[in-house]
């Protein structure tokens, strides 16, 4: 089994880095050999991709999640078996570490040779960098999903909320929902100035988050 390890800086909120890499289905347009994503539910993806014109297809867990901070996952299921985990390291308001570290075990001459040769490994190099360019040229995620995934969760779903665009916390989530951008935050309503001397109406408080 390959092990290979990237990490790049990207100039983005630690906020928005994380939520755009929960975009799983928007993987393709930066991963290089991925045909499609799909999402089967908060912890499922089915995977398609093609290495030196050989089509694999397979399925992932997430087995943790944690948002801002990591997320771990593992093949169960078809012709290729990795394992890998992504984290995010806050370096101040508008920059973020993002650390990438990937075990695959190569089946079938070609990609046994594409290890071989370091394909596989330039690879996935190459795809945290492009990450890096497509967040960065968005300035923005294109979505976000804020749940919570703990390791022998034996597939429950802790869901705090999801979240629409960069910094600005989601509604309540419900366990199990979709990756789906969230409702904006309502922000507070000033309150109305009083006469001289006297305090002016208290403003009405937004909706808690």
């Amino acid at each position: 089994m390959s092990t290979v390890k990237e990490v790049v800086d990207v100039e983005v909120p630690v906020h928005t880095a994380y939520s755009q890499w929960t975009q799983f289905e928007e993987f393709p347009k930066f991963m290089e050999g991925v045909e499609e994503v799909k999402q089967l539910d908060d912890r499922h993806n089915h995977w398609t991709t093609k290495i030196g014109g050989v089509k694999r297809e397979f399925d992932t867990e997430i087995v943790d999640q944690l948002q801002d901070d990591r997320i771990t996952w593992r093949s169960v299921g078809g012709d290729t078996h990795q394992r890998g985990s992504v984290r995010f390291e806050r370096l101040d308001e508008t920059h973020t570490r993002v650390e990438l570290t990937m075990e695959v075990e190569p089946t079938g001459m070609v990609e046994k040779g594409a290890d071989a040769l370091g394909i596989i490994d330039r690879r996935v190099k190459g795809d945290l960098h492009r990450f890096k360019d497509y967040v960065e040229e968005h300035g923005g995620e294109t979505g976000a999903w804020r749940g919570r995934i703990r390791p022998g969760d034996a597939g429950t779903t802790e869901t705090p909320g999801t979240t629409g665009t960069a910094g600005t916390p989601g509604m309540p989530g419900t366990t199990g929902t979709t990756r789906m951008p969230g409702a904006p935050h309502t922000p507070h309503t000033p309150g109305t100035p009083g006469t001289r001397g006297t305090p002016g109406t208290p403003g009405t408080p937004g909706p808690l988050v």
